[in-house]
């Protein structure tokens, strides 16, 4: 076939199909989960509109798909309070390991999209989360590559 009766992509026309993001079907969030989603989806709003005024048609596609994300996420989000009782571990507690060498390690337990283990959040889906799922103080459990004892739960 001869190139003149093929259509090649315009400039920016390679933008309008990002891919989505996948989405999870697991969506219990915290109410602070809650806010975080909806102060993403402001924060994408304002940049639409700054995206959309100035043409940045690359910048519009990379936001149209995390709005798409963040609709989504917000549309099925599951808030759960933080349990009254800290006899166990559930979505929501703070709990303290001690791992087999000594170190103390605190983490909360939280929704998939507010999980950062460095700032001591895991996602109850996590494999250390489910581990310690269900299980009261003095329990262990595997953490990672080692057993760890639940030393505190709130």
């Amino acid at each position: 076939m001869s190139k003149a009766f093929t259509k090649e992509a315009e400039g920016g026309d390679v933008y309008d199909d990002l891919p989505d993001r996948p989405i999870s079907p697991h969506n219990l969030v915290t109410p602070k989960g809650l806010e975080m989603i909806e102060a993403e989806l402001a924060r994408l709003h304002e940049e639409h509109a700054a995206a959309h005024d100035a043409d940045d048609r690359a910048l519009l596609a990379k936001i149209n798909r995390d709005l798409r994300y963040w609709t989504s996420r917000r549309a099925t989000a599951q808030v759960v309070e933080a349990p009254a009782d800290a006899s166990e571990v559930r979505f929501g507690s703070t709990v303290t390991i001690e791992r087999e060498d000594g170190r103390r390690q605190t983490y909360r337990i939280v929704g998939e999209d507010e999980a950062d283990p460095s700032l001591g959040t895991l996602s109850y889906v996590s494999p250390v989360a489910q581990a310690l799922m269900g299980k009261p103080v003095g329990e262990s459990a595997q953490a990672g590559a080692s057993e760890a004892t639940i030393v505190e739960i709130s």
